[in-house]
């Protein structure tokens, strides 16, 4: 699996630009703010439809332009494919095209070009809140499951909207009656996504433990658990268990729900611990081990999306390298031996044995 080129249309700060990769390592060069980060999210967004920066669709849109657009060429699934996304300002929906022809949902296309990114930020999730954490996960579940995908999507539109009953309800409490409703439902979806996360958390954990073991030279052990509600006493549960669990849990919460007008438990909260040997690794980890055990979680990432779909995913290693020791950029470097990778650089001279070099300046592709 391979993006053999890339067209951009007023995306971002690119006004019009066409590059073309190689199969192997992809060196993006250039000083701060010319680009490169964009290049990378246009290649992360055509893979899986969302982006890892913008909240907004018409923030990856240039400034005075109408709609940005992406297009690439593919090889994938011993086939040549085409994606192309049309992204518009204001509320317009984007367009999606698979081989020229144009798709209702974003799961037509997953599996076409599967992406795993790691950015500096990435070397703190352990150290961070949970919030990110559960958005690496779920990042990487919407790419592996489109079921997934959908299920996320149908969880945070009913939690808005329960949201707004409990933010309602003291000037008009008769929104409460439909309350029961929504809490039925979100226990129905909020299960999906336990069971989801369940599995694929404990296929992460163990691809994880192989990486770091390797990494430590087996003197650490590496230990990842899923974190959900506390009335959940198995994730591993069908899916049936789970909805009975999380109406335990809603309803043990239901009175202070109403007082604070906020939904204050379900699967929206999970979050996962790492510990090495034993030891909390966000609260008693070294930078050193920190940085360790995210690098084995994005290898382990890879490793598992590449089991699913059968071709290695593409790696995007946005200035990752350069926040890393000699020691951990040479780990990272002999795990990338397959498959295509990016990655970018504001050193030209760094790593340029390593592929392909690609200088960015001003948006432009030199």
């Amino acid at each position: 699996m391979n993006l053999k080129s890339l067209y951009l249309r007023d995306f971002r700060n690119y006004g019009e630009a066409r590059v073309e990769f190689e199969p192997g390592v992809n060196l993006i060069v250039g000083d701060n703010a010319q680009g490169k980060t964009n290049l990378l999210e246009a290649v992360s967004y055509l893979g899986s439809g969302r982006s890892f920066r913008a909240m907004k669709t018409s923030e990856m849109v240039r400034f005075g332009a109408d709609f940005a657009e992406i297009q690439g060429d593919i090889f994938s699934q011993e086939r040549d494919q085409s994606l192309r996304f049309l992204l518009f300002n204001g509320s317009r929906p984007r367009q999606i095209f698979r081989n020229g022809a144009k798709k209702k949902a974003l799961g037509e296309i997953l599996g076409v070009l599967p992406t795993v990114l790691f950015c500096p930020e990435d070397l703190l999730i352990l150290k961070m809140g949970a919030a990110q954490r559960r958005r690496f996960g779920d990042t990487a579940l919407c790419q592996l499951r489109p079921n997934y995908d959908a299920a996320l999507t149908e969880y945070n539109r009913i939690l808005e909207q329960k949201s707004r009953i409990l933010k309602d309800h003291f000037e008009n409490p008769a929104v409460l009656a439909i309350l029961p409703e929504y809490n039925t439902r979100l226990c129905q979806v909020g299960a999906l996504l336990i069971s989801y996360r369940a599995r694929f958390y404990e296929g992460l954990g163990k691809a994880a433990a192989k990486y770091h073991g390797q990494f430590s030279g087996g003197a650490e052990e590496f230990a990842l658990q899923y974190k959900t509600v506390s009335t959940v006493g198995d994730p591993f549960a069908p899916v049936s268990k789970l909805t009975e669990d999380l109406q335990n849990h809603l309803e043990r919460h239901y009175r202070a729900e109403l007082e604070t007008a906020q939904c204050l438990t379900g699967p929206h909260k999970d979050d996962f611990t790492v510990s090495l040997s034993g030891i909390d690794l966000k609260s008693y980890g070294s930078q050193g081990q920190t940085r360790t055990a995210a690098i084995s979680l994005k290898l382990a990432q890879r490793e598992l999306m590449g089991r699913e779909w059968g071709e290695e995913p593409v790696l995007l290693l946005d200035d990752v390298l350069s926040e890393l020791d000699p020691g951990r950029q040479d780990f990272v470097l002999n795990q990338i031996v397959s498959g295509q990778v990016f990655i970018t650089c504001c050193e030209p001279g760094r790593f340029t044995k390593l592929g392909k070099t690609i200088e960015i300046r001003k948006g432009s592709i030199l």
